[in-house]
């Protein structure tokens, strides 16, 4: 498996964008830690991945804590002796434009994208170079970060911040035999999602709003139809594989073809 013997420290691993990517890591061989400032999702992915012969450790953590964060490393390492993986993968949604976003909203979205990938970013490299080793990091963009989506202003911002904190942090980490990359989703299916939180215990159903307005989002991107969370934990595996030794700095695109797409072309017209 690419990935044996590799420790994996995810965060926001809630069962949709970061349980796919967790349990891809684990299939490829990976040992996880599963970080969430909500207890439920660490603790249900975790306990999945134990249950079904994996190793997993799960850590309630606010990534915008440095204290929190200090300790959460710390924990991955005593537990697992090392962290070869750290997939900043930690977000959450508040679709509000400049007009109507309050100040503290702003602060406390862009926090948990950028703050928290700084700050887990800095402990976990400064964990592998104490320990020598090369790792791999990685920055879940959104296609939302490549373009102007209005009424999304701080999701939208700190995405397309998080991509030139990649290329920065690459070239710095570069001679320490560290590589980061981003890797960007999109709109994503979401029956996907359903099914695993469904593996992992929660009596959850389908939410026909999401999946009509999921639909409307297929028609208009080259492909035709959404990527899926296992989608973007295939590419994630890809860069922190072997596979991926002389790539640093770059984003990888999972997204349908939705970024290449010139503007006035719609594909749902032909």
């Amino acid at each position: 498996m690419k990935l044996s013997g590799k420790v994996a420290l995810v965060t926001g691993v809630s069962p949709n964008i970061g349980g796919g990517i967790v349990e891809e890591l684990w299939a490829a061989g990976a040992r996880i830690v599963a970080v969430d400032a909500n207890a439920e999702n660490a603790e249900d992915c975790a306990n999945y991945i134990n249950s079904n012969g994996g190793q997993a450790l799960a850590i309630q953590c606010d990534v915008t804590d440095e204290a929190q964060v200090v300790q959460a490393v710390g924990r991955a390492v005593e537990h697992f002796g090392s962290i070869d993986i750290l997939v900043n993968n930690a977000a959450f949604f508040n679709q509000k434009g400049v007009l109507d976003m309050s100040y503290g909203e702003w602060q406390a979205q862009t926090g948990v994208i950028l703050d928290g990938a700084f700050l887990f970013t800095k402990y976990v490299a400064q964990a592998m170079i104490a320990e020598q080793r090369a790792g791999c990091i990685i920055n879940i963009i959104s296609t939302a970060g490549h373009q102007g989506q209005p009424d999304n202003v701080a999701y939208s911002t700190s995405k397309m911040g998080l991509m030139n904190f990649t290329n920065s942090v690459a070239m710095e980490l570069a001679s320490r035999g560290i590589r980061v990359n981003s890797l960007t989703p999109t709109a994503t299916d979401p029956s996907e999602a359903v099914e695993r939180a469904r593996r992992w215990g929660r009596d959850v159903s389908a939410d026909p709003a999401m999946e009509a307005l999921m639909v409307q989002f297929s028609d208009h991107v080259p492909m035709k139809k959404l990527p899926k969370p296992s989608d973007y934990g295939k590419a994630a595996v890809f860069l922190a594989s072997k596979d991926a030794a002389m790539i640093t700095g770059t984003d990888l695109r999972v997204d349908a073809g939705a970024v290449s797409k010139y503007w006035a072309w719609d594909p749902a017209k032909g």
